[in-house]
């Protein structure tokens, strides 16, 4: 069991979360300022701390240092109250893992603290030298494994038969694989498949979302720094490719990667050798890319976006994935597997869609595919209290432009009462007003998160949190 501390002088705060992380199966303490925390960590080892910026006898930066001073092995995510790009980035380099700004999601906190704790465990392992630095390859093809990762569901159409078969193809090869598809249709989840079904599966597989990356973070996120190399490099950084070594390395997102970037990583590419920032030694590299995209790379080429060297390395194999509504039933496979992964989130005991509802779900062109559609159940669940999901559960838009009959289980007749009626506080129709706007916007663009923040006049980084506060990164 992984051990968490919270550090929060809201002890509200600090109960809410250490009561949710528990149920998730995290043994968690909580200190309520930077003296208790101390003592602590001390006394106690802790995979993660949860830090909130703002203490009454210290800061989060000033805990941060301490706690990457005296106990490196110890991940840290930095709570805030407001989101600050600059604050953001010199905490990132102080060696915090992450930045998140409050209201605090479980979604958003739960899939952070999972990924901060398993780079954090890669990177202990790269410095305690219990992964070589450049594993020779295997080339005997692994025995045959179950397809898909926990949240890869193998459909039946035609579409994604052909991706299963892709998968299993080119999984134990050592190729570099570009996935392309439009946003939402399950990138990631197309990458951790091949990772598992490769000879890799015991290694690291580590994801960046180069999207989400400032042109100052790149080079170091990418590959390291050393400590003193930079004004609040503080620490030494061990980089992605460090972290992969001897796994899989998965760039989602590749196209929006500065042009200086894409210079520097294909040298590392090339040569399959890594040098920190402000370091002289250089490290063996043994790593299998996988890049992803919602861009066609050959417009960007021709733009002068994108290398055309570059995009010849990383284009050894080729995945197209389907958009979610040319996968025909699936869609209803799907539907029932986040049905059962929101039934268990909730605590409900939802089993079914009702004929309406199914009619829906296939008649739908999801815009914001797979990831539109986890949303869309998820929130059914929540808002269904027997054990049959009806019309009225799903979102307005979804039913608008549906038949008759389905409009009428949404508004009731004039002059009679709904049975039940879903009341919003000013907050829930804020934050639902918000909801719909960065998702329609999204969809005008075809999810080019670029040309969406320009369009809702926002900065990257903003868009990103409140993607992640609406759940709209999944």
């Amino acid at each position: 069991m992984k051990n968490i501390l919270i550090i929060d002088d809201e002890v509200n705060v600090g109960l809410l979360l250490s009561k949710f992380l528990t149920r998730n199966g995290f043994n968690v303490s909580t200190a309520t300022s930077g003296a208790t925390a101390a003592e602590q960590l001390k006394n106690n080892k802790f995979n993660l701390v949860l830090c909130d910026f703002r203490l009454e006898d210290t800061d989060g930066r000033e805990m941060l240092k301490k706690i990457k001073r005296e106990h490196p092995d110890t991940g840290v995510i930095i709570i805030t109250g407001y989101s600050d790009i600059k604050m953001a980035v010199e905490l990132i380099k102080l060696g915090a893992y992450d930045y998140i700004t409050k209201p605090l999601y479980p979604d958003e906190i739960l899939t952070t603290i999972n990924k901060a704790i398993e780079t954090q465990k890669a990177l202990t392992e790269i410095t305690n030298h219990s992964i070589p630095a450049a594993a020779p390859a295997e080339t005997s093809r692994p025995a045959k494994k179950t397809i898909a990762s926990n949240d890869f569901v193998v459909g039946t159409s035609r579409a994604s038969k052909e991706l299963v078969h892709q998968i299993e193809l080119v999984a134990p090869t050592l190729y570099s694989v570009i996935i392309i598809g439009e946003s939402g249709t399950g990138k990631e989840s197309v990458a951790k498949s091949i990772h598992l079904n490769s000879n890799r599966a015991d290694k690291p597989f580590i994801a960046m979302d180069c999207g989400s990356l400032t042109k100052e973070l790149a080079g170091s996120e990418f590959f390291g720094h050393e400590k003193g190399s930079f004004t609040g490099a503080l620490t030494t950084k061990i980089g992605h490719f460090e972290l992969a070594n001897g796994g899989t390395l998965f760039l989602d997102e590749i196209a929006n990667l500065s042009y200086d970037i894409q210079a520097a990583l294909l040298r590392t590419v090339q040569e399959r050798k890594v040098r920190r920032i402000g370091g002289t030694k250089e490290i063996d590299l043994d790593v299998r890319i996988i890049v992803a995209t919602n861009e066609n790379l050959q417009d960007a080429i021709r733009n002068g976006k994108f290398r055309e060297d570059l995009y010849h390395r990383f284009n050894e194999f080729t995945i197209d994935l389907p958009p979610l509504r040319d996968r025909g039933k699936d869609i209803l496979l799907l539907a029932e597997h986040f049905l059962a992964l929101a039934n268990e989130e909730l605590g409900r005991h939802v089993s079914r869609f009702s004929p309406e509802v199914t009619e829906c779900l296939l008649n739908y062109r999801w815009q914001g595919n797979i990831r539109e559609l986890k949303n869309v159940v998820r929130r059914a669940a929540l808002l269904t209290e027997g054990e049959e999901v009806q019309i009225k559960a799903l979102p307005l838009e979804m039913t608008i432009n549906s038949r008759p009959m389905m409009a009428e289980a949404v508004f009731a007749p004039t002059g009679h009462t709904p049975v039940k009626e879903i009341k919003h506080d000013l907050k829930n129709a804020a934050m639902e007003a918000e909801y719909e706007t960065i998702l329609r916007v999204l969809r005008e663009v075809n999810f080019n998160k670029t040309k969406a923040a320009e369009i809702l006049k926002i900065d990257r980084k903003t868009l990103y949190n409140k993607m992640k506060a609406n759940n709209l990164d999944k």
